[in-house]
């Protein structure tokens, strides 16, 4: 049975406490801090695709979490890594995690896939979040689970579509693995419901502008 949202954030871990040693390492200084890897891992939205084939990776939400966490951290040494792929679902980005992912030694892995993953469907895609999470698990990493951001061509307003159902999924995930959850589904479901027109946070049918990524944004930022 899928969760409804206030079930899902009820159970999930505490954000004061899910990066408490990480943000204890941000705050050191020299010569007492150390280099922190942010791997993030996904699609073409966290790969800075704008209007394909423009690529703003320095307007995507990965280097605008880097901006405001040197803003919140300014004596941390801070790599964002990005190993995105445009046109990429989870089921292959689970094939090259180890080989693309766990060789950065991340401190924590932020996983973005749900927009393609309307290709494999449900269940495998399912499997695939799910084998990325244990394998970062074994190693004692966290991770950060992010829901779709939207595609103007799924009315979002509409109870069980698609990309409710990628959400739900993604959100049981976060529950059952007690991982981080950036909530970009609930983020863009509000505005819609209210009567917003997401194309202002678009900058094509399926890639968030700098509005949409500061949005998703915000969701990993709670956590730091």
């Amino acid at each position: 049975m899928l969760l409804t949202c206030i079930s899902v954030h009820a159970q999930l871990p505490d954000k004061s406490n899910y990066l408490a040693d990480l943000r204890a390492d941000l705050r050191k200084e020299w010569p007492g801090n150390r280099t922190i890897n942010l791997v993030f891992h996904g699609h073409s939205v966290p790969a800075g695709y704008f209007k394909t084939p423009d690529v703003r990776t320095l307007e995507a939400y990965p280097f605008l979490i880097l901006e405001q966490l040197k803003s919140v951290y300014p004596c941390a040494v801070i790599n964002v890594i990005n190993t995105s792929i445009g046109g990429e679902s989870s089921v292959s980005g689970a094939e090259r995690f180890e080989r693309d992912v766990l060789t950065h030694h991340p401190d924590v892995v932020c996983i973005d896939y749900a927009l393609n993953d309307r290709g494999p469907g449900l269940m495998k895609a399912g499997e695939a979040w799910e084998k990325m999470i244990r394998m970062a698990g074994e190693r004692g990493i966290p991770v950060i689970l992010l829901t779709p951001s939207p595609d103007l061509g799924v009315d979002i307003t509409e109870p069980g579509n698609i990309l409710e159902q990628h959400a739900n999924q993604i959100r049981e995930l976060a529950v059952q693995y007690r991982t981080g959850l950036a909530d970009s589904y609930a983020v863009f479901h509000e505005l819609a419901v209210s009567g917003v027109d997401l194309s202002e946070y678009m900058s094509q049918s399926n890639h968030p502008n700098k509005k949409g990524h500061l949005l998703i944004a915000g969701g990993v930022m709670g956590y730091f």
